[in-house]
């Protein structure tokens, strides 16, 4: 399917984009507002739609979902509103035509196997991230002063991540190491009497909705520095919530996110297994089993801000949770700062030491 879906408004025809103010779509021009319900109609046909790909289906029997292989290629699109090329890559979703801005969706990459199960819609916009991000850098003491003052943002992009999102009942069995150390001395001796204890946990989980970033452009650390996303508030797929934001479909399959689902879901489970064992003065993992019972996965987007500036010939990435607002990200550090410091503490050192010095010389 190589249909372009855009969202044009009733009244005046003007491009409609998602506003996360209001959680409707909204028309710049004549300010009219739409329900994303109001435009479901777009989506007729998604769910039996064919995806854009030439190639078969897999089903994963684990998890009894399908996954979609694909070609990695450029694809050409034609923008409903001016007629130009919009040119993609095999994983774009959402995106806007390079001459007019139209916003415009890719149908053939949310449709049949591909159609996502669940957004998270957009909580806050452009304003609140870089609101967001004024305050983080106002925020740092070793930042330097030039980067506060007049770093300029480059780039920033409100983006719908692709995740894998995991059910799964799990048996979990933890065999610990508890210690209790006792103290006591005589005229002669200090004494130290360490106790070791097997201490051994089980039992059974369900955990839901276990996010793994199903996409490679975005480092698997930084999102998960991002969490949580509250699936509370996930919505059914709908296209119009895409609207004016950029998208992207899965390029890492359900079975490659698997093992670090697992990961996680161990992680926890052990934390919950280890928090029912009191009064130990160290506690350590001897040994562990986590058995997946049975497991489901969906498929979801979620938002995030993304944020690029430079410094000194220097690229410098923040990201911001888009419904939650925390905000991450690395920043430089002023070695005058740090110097400076260390200078003070040094000098009130020497200060204490002085002054004993004083204080010894008068008796």
């Amino acid at each position: 399917m190589a249909e372009v879906l855009d969202f044009k408004c009733p009244q005046c025809g003007g491009q409609l984009e998602f506003d996360a103010k209001t959680q409707n779509l909204k028309c710049p021009y004549c300010d009219s507002v739409f329900s994303p319900e109001y435009l479901r109609h777009q989506d007729a046909g998604l769910a039996g739609g064919t995806p854009d790909t030439a190639q078969p289906q897999q089903q994963d029997p684990e998890w009894g979902v399908v996954s979609e292989p694909w070609e990695s290629e450029l694809n050409v699109y034609i923008c409903n509103s001016c007629g130009g090329e919009i040119i993609s890559d095999e994983n774009t979703i959402s995106t806007a035509c390079p001459y007019c801005g139209n916003p415009v969706v890719l149908a053939g990459r949310v449709s049949g196997v591909l159609k996502p199960d669940y957004v998270i819609p957009f909580k806050l916009d452009k304003k609140d991230a870089k609101a967001k991000m004024k305050r983080f850098v106002e925020s740092k003491k070793f930042a330097p002063s030039l980067f506060k003052s007049e770093n300029k943002l480059k780039e920033i992009k409100g983006i719908y991540v692709p995740y894998w999102l995991f059910d799964s009942e799990v048996e979990a069995s933890i065999n610990f190491v508890g210690t209790h150390v006792r103290h006591w001395s005589d005229s002669d001796y200090n004494y130290t009497e360490t106790s070791f204890f097997d201490v051994y946990r089980a039992g059974s989980m369900r955990f839901e909705n276990v996010p793994v970033d199903g996409s490679t452009k975005m480092p698997d650390d930084l999102m998960e520095s991002l969490e949580p996303f509250d699936f509370k508030e996930a919505l059914d797929f709908q296209t119009a919530y895409l609207s004016g934001y950029l998208a992207d479909k899965y390029d890492v399959p359900v079975e490659s996110c698997m093992p670090r689902a697992d990961e996680r879901t161990g992680d926890s489970a052990e934390s919950a297994l280890r928090s029912t064992v009191n009064n130990y003065a160290t506690l350590t993992t001897k040994t562990r089993k986590i058995q997946r019972k049975e497991g489901r996965s969906k498929y979801a987007l979620y938002p995030v801000w993304i944020l690029n500036t430079m410094y000194q010939g220097k690229k410098y990435t923040f990201a911001m949770n888009g419904q939650t607002g925390k905000f991450i990200g690395n920043l430089p550090i002023s070695k005058k700062k740090v110097a400076a410091l260390f200078s003070a503490v040094a000098a009130a050192s020497g200060a204490v030491v002085f002054g004993l010095g004083c204080l010894i010389g008068m008796f």
